[in-house]
């Protein structure tokens, strides 16, 4: 082998193993930098300044959800030494198991960086914990912010905040573990406004993990960003009282200002209180909600999209049949007991038996709206059940029926209108007639409406016409909402046929014999209402009210739902009630219906039954 060669070999020898050890020191300085982050913790630390959270204000400004201060205990388990377990548990006031299998998941998850080995540890635990710091290399407390919620009420609504999980994380790289997001209502839509932008710290720290001081006089550390505030358009006092008379029912309550779509109150029946879910004992709590039989975290409100809605549902029918020139304000029914057609009854109860339109609203007779119902699907001018069924449809969908408004609150169902096929499907097409869908005249069989649409109805008939996008959250700190909050959405029906329906309303409450709401009159105060009674297979009638006030410039439009209770004279009508007077004077004088409704047990009265 002649020289030159043996050098080529030599050279590729050399080369080779430089090139190893580049690659090494890229692989250990780039790629993996545990080596860097252990050797640099060991004498520095980077603590995340997390953002105090955004406050959530009422419509009159009035502080609803405030932030109070919160510490986490943190372990870099590279630089735990001779960690004395027992002292630290015995600080903390946890059991020595958890805490071990805690440690066990910071050293999977990375030796090497943070890991939140114990939240939201107390403000006393946290004194004890800051005096014995320097016996636990590899631990410190990070401070962070939790929600207090100043009303207790509104859970649903506002919503709360938990750990992120690791969908979370791997949704958004904002988050990190130990993070924490908001989970439903308000908190949960508006979160990447209310959790403001992280800052950075860095520290110099000693061997045994003590903070010397800020590394370079903090030239490195980055200021957090406070998240955004919000106002929404919630009246907590009402919402408060709104939950109180809701007590031991099951239901809702939905009250909005017709001129702007803003949600005054919302209730969800039972519910729960929001501070439950803040502390160490989130996951108990949550637990505990998740299996109670009467579903506190669900929101009937927006979700309940399958309640029948009962006779409140006749005057959009009697809106159609004007709009279509089915009938006039004059058109009259003769009521003998019922409806009858064929074999089928359906009943009604007794009053004057001639009914015209503003009768048929004041005594919510049933035999003029399944007879202005079949007038409808049946019209000749359509040349088919099935046109004048998607006719009648159409203007259902067009006042937020069988659609959802887009509340901006999570998890909105649709309620149903059927579609024609639906019926194909059960009768074969084009082998239904309107005899076959009638108890949709009265707000019964297929058809449902959610609470959130029912008081949404109102605010249509209260502004003869249109409404707005329901929302719950008014204004956000320097920031627009969005756009579409305040576009008006005019419906199909013609604005002078609402007029007839608002007297026969008004006669609800203010009307002399037959009137179905005439106890809840409030003197000084107009109401148009109209209550519905909604049949319950499985069990006792569900009570309905739905109404706005005063009839000229209306402020308020309102729906109660109380499931199992009965007439909607006798509770929804009665709670909607008290809460626009509340609303509207500030002040309830209505002694004996305030304490009545506020005692009223319907859930532990119907068990004893």
């Amino acid at each position: 082998m002649d020289l030159a060669f043996r050098r080529i070999i030599i050279s590729a020898i050399f080369i080779g193993v430089a090139i190893i050890f580049i690659l090494r020191l890229f692989y250990i300085q780039i790629i993996d930098d545990s080596y860097k982050l252990s050797a640099e913790n060991n004498s520095r630390r980077l603590v995340v300044k997390h953002p105090a959270r955004g406050l959530i204000y009422d419509r009159h400004k009035k502080l609803i959800v405030a932030n109070e201060p919160a510490y986490d205990l943190m372990v870099i388990y590279g630089q735990i030494k001779d960690l004395d377990t027992i002292q630290l548990v015995s600080i903390l006031g946890i059991e020595k198991s958890v805490f071990i299998k805690e440690l066990a998941n910071a050293a999977k998850e990375n030796k090497f960086r943070p890991y939140p080995i114990v939240k939201q540890i107390s403000a006393q635990t946290y004194i004890l914990l800051q005096e014995k710091m320097h016996n636990f290399p590899g631990f410190y407390v990070q401070v962070r912010t939790v929600r207090n919620y100043l009303y207790n009420c509104g859970a649903l609504v506002f919503g709360y905040i938990r750990e992120v999980d690791k969908q979370n994380i791997a949704n958004d790289p904002y988050y990190e573990q130990g993070d924490y997001i908001g989970k439903i209502g308000i908190e949960k839509v508006y979160d990447k406004y209310l959790r403001g932008i992280k800052g950075a710290a860095y520290q110099q720290v000693d061997v045994k993990g003590r903070v010397k001081g800020s590394l370079e006089g903090g030239r490195h550390d980055k200021p957090s960003i406070l998240g955004k505030d919000i106002i929404t358009t919630i009246d907590i006092e009402l919402q408060y009282y709104a939950e109180q008379l809701m007590k031991n029912k099951i239901g809702s309550v939905v009250a909005i200002e017709p001129s702007t779509g803003e949600i005054l109150t919302i209730v969800s029946s039972p519910t729960f209180d929001p501070n439950l879910m803040v502390g160490q004992n989130v996951n108990k709590y949550y637990k505990i909600l998740e299996n109670d039989p009467y579903k506190p975290l669900y929101n009937r409100a927006i979700q309940g999209d399958r309640y029948p809605p009962g006779s409140t549902f006749k005057v959009l029918n009697a809106l159609v049949a004007l709009h279509e020139g089915i009938i006039t304000p004059q058109f009259t029914v003769t009521c003998k007991g019922g409806y009858f057609a064929g074999g089928l009854h359906v009943g009604c109860h007794e009053h004057p038996p001639t009914v015209g339109l503003l009768e048929s609203v004041q005594m919510s007779c049933n035999a003029y709206y399944c007879t202005i119902f079949r007038a409808i699907i049946d019209s000749e001018k359509y040349g088919s059940v099935r046109n004048g069924y998607e006719v009648w449809r159409k203007h259902m969908n067009s006042m937020g029926l069988g659609k959802t408004l887009g509340i901006d609150l999570p998890s909105e169902r649709p309620g149903i209108i059927p579609l024609p096929t639906y019926y194909d499907k059960y009768y074969g097409k084009n082998r239904w007639k309107s005899l076959t869908i009638v108890s949709l005249s009265i707000g019964q069989g297929e058809i449902s409406m959610t609470p959130l649409q029912m008081a949404n109805s109102a605010a249509i008939i209260a502004n003869r016409g249109y409404f707005y996008t329901p929302h719950v959250v008014r204004e956000i700190l320097d920031t627009t909402i969005d756009n579409s909050f305040k576009q008006k959405h005019v419906t199909s029906i013609k604005p002078e046929v609402f007029e007839p329906i608002i007297e026969g309303m008004y006669r609800v409450v203010q009307g002399e014999y037959g009137a179905t709401a005439r106890h809840i009159a409030i003197p000084g105060i107009t109401i148009c209402g109209k209550t519905g009674t909604a049949q319950n297979p499985h069990g006792k009638d569900h009570s309905i009210f739905m109404a706005f006030a005063p009839r000229e410039n209306p402020k308020i439009a309102i729906a109660v739902y109380v499931e199992n209770s009965g007439y909607g004279a006798t509770y929804a009508a009665p709670i909607a009630s008290l809460l626009i007077e509340k609303y509207l004077t500030d002040t309830v004088k209505r002694a004996a219906w305030d304490k009545r409704m506020l005692e009223m047990d319907l859930i532990h009265k119907a068990n004893a039954e």
